[in-house]
């Protein structure tokens, strides 16, 4: 139903009734995710692992928190065993793979989010990712034949139009090496 502060109600009473609930410890902190309450949601995602929940969503929310607070560390450590649990699942190893970018371990990176198309191809958000790891690598043919290729299957797809644009500065401009990371988005 989507009603995060009633659901946050009644997994506190579900948790005092059985603290060592870890499924409940999860979803109380997913909950408080949605709503904003960041520490807390760390908080019960720790006590949810704490108590040996061992789920790929939790590990795969745990590393997108970790992710959005800038701690790339962690949130490799935690994406790895988010695939790890769910090897199936495309949206691990996309996240995983926009870890390892972030903390410049390109081959690491397109090795994920190539995994993560080979699971499922049908990602724009991959595949604009995977061209700005090419960008990055100074591999500019192959990112602009992967942002070309798909703001041809899906024109109205922005981040590859702007990926293009700005690539296409940085080739005209003469620039020597990789353009910086932070210039290219990778999603909307």
């Amino acid at each position: 139903m989507e009603d995060y502060p009633e659901a946050i109600r009644r997994h506190r009473i579900v948790i005092s009734d059985d603290p060592t609930n870890a499924l409940a410890h999860y979803h109380l902190g997913f909950a408080y995710g949605v709503v904003g309450q960041h520490r807390q949601e760390l908080a019960e995602y720790q006590k949810a692992i704490g108590l040996g929940l061992d789920d790929w969503q939790l590990f795969l929310n745990l590393g997108l928190l970790y992710l959005e607070n800038g701690q790339t560390r962690d949130a490799t450590q935690v994406l790895r065993l988010a695939a790890l649990l769910g090897p199936e699942r495309p949206e691990t190893h996309f996240n995983l793979a926009l870890a390892y970018e972030r903390r410049g371990a390109l081959a690491q990176a397109e090795q994920e989010a190539l995994l993560s198309l080979r699971i499922d191809p049908s990602q724009p958000d991959a595949r604009n990712t995977l061209a700005a790891i090419y960008a990055e690598e100074g591999n500019y043919v192959r990112a602009s034949q992967e942002w070309n290729e798909l703001v041809g299957e899906i024109p109205d797809y922005a981040p590859a139009r702007t990926n293009l644009a700005i690539l296409q500065h940085v080739k005209s401009s003469g620039s020597k090496g990789a353009p910086e990371s932070s210039g290219f988005i990778r999603i909307p």
